[in-house]
């Protein structure tokens, strides 16, 4: 039975971020910030400050490296780093005197504020004002309104929604304190649907947050990250079959995250997919050509370089003394 503990290892180091990253990422977000501060200190002095709070990937370290994408641009080749920030600004009413907006009013207002800060106009979604930087990463900012310590969510489509995106940061992070495979599963699955999507730029999968909630309710422990992600996956795939929702784990727990993919079908069957080649990789005897499987998996990124001969023993010693108990079917 082939190992590959050690190449998922590596793997993960790879696709984390690193500390110049992390710092160059921060720098970008807190720039914003100032921006914004300046706007309604300059033209809004007399409405209510808005403060700020990260979430999102970025918060609970799970955020990865994305496989560059190259795109060209007034006739010369660039490479874009599609790095994903959310950025909460909230709006916090501690006194009688203050009013609640409209939501188009607190939209407008960060629009306004944000405009001009990169080349890109700022892009108004429901559910946030999203601001797109040069070298590809784009920092998202959801506008709350507070009022006696509950929070609701400006969505343009759909009103005000109780919305705790610190409770939820809190969620994931509490699910990894003492077990940092969960986070590992959460990088890896997250690298898995972007290597899909970069192959296949029609293909749309959940987003990092709904496969965040989807690992921490369906992981399985194992000492190695190989047979954890392919058993983490299996569940994830046995459970959507099921029932194909996904709650949030914290307000508004009523919110089934999957109701608005209209593509469930083809969604299964990319973990049909996944979770195939997992097992077939589990299942192989050799550990060169188990990695290799997983590169398909991957992508080159998952590199089998550091194989050796004596692994490659290993992994045949461990396949003659043990049954394997993952070729069950789903």
């Amino acid at each position: 039975m082939a190992n590959n503990h050690s190449q998922f290892l590596q793997f993960e180091d790879k696709i984390t971020i690193n500390r110049s990253r992390v710092d160059s990422l921060r720098v970008s977000r807190n720039k914003l910030r100032e921006k914004i501060k300046t706007y309604f200190k300059d033209k809004k002095s007399s409405e209510t400050q808005p403060k700020f709070h990260g979430q999102g990937s970025f918060m609970s370290k799970t955020l990865i490296n994305p496989i560059p994408r190259v795109i060209e641009e007034n006739g010369e080749e660039k490479t874009l780093y599609k790095y994903d920030i959310d950025d909460g600004v909230y709006f916090i009413c501690n006194d009688d005197d203050c009013t609640r907006k409209s939501i188009n009013t607190y939209h407008s207002w960060i629009v306004d504020a944000t405009d001009g800060h990169t080349n890109t106009k700022p892009i108004d979604k429901n559910t946030c004002v999203r601001i797109i930087f040069s070298d590809g990463h784009n920092i998202d900012l959801p506008i709350y309104f507070t009022e006696d310590e509950n929070h609701e969510l400006a969505h343009k489509s759909k009103g005000w929604l109780e919305s705790d995106p610190k409770e939820f940061t809190k969620w994931v992070t509490d699910s990894f304190k003492t077990n940092y495979q969960i986070r590992r599963l959460i990088k890896y699955v997250k690298a898995w649907k972007d290597f899909r999507e970069y192959s296949n730029q029609s293909l749309i999968l959940p987003s990092g947050l709904i496969f965040t909630i989807l690992v921490i309710r369906n992981y399985v422990s194992n000492d190695r990250d190989d047979i954890a992600f392919f058993e983490t996956v299996k569940a994830i795939r046995n459970s959507l079959g099921i029932s194909f929702t996904c709650y949030r784990p914290t307000k508004p727990t009523n919110e089934d995250l999957l109701a608005e993919y209209n593509n469930s079908e083809k969604i299964l069957s990319e973990l049909d997919s996944l979770v195939s080649k997992a097992e077939t990789a589990i299942n192989e005897d050799d550990s060169q050509e188990s990695c290799k499987k997983w590169q398909s998996v991957f992508g080159d990124r998952f590199s089998c370089s550091n194989l050796s001969n004596q692994q490659n023993l290993e992994s045949l010693k461990a396949t003659a003394a043990v049954s394997k108990p993952w070729s069950a079917t789903r």
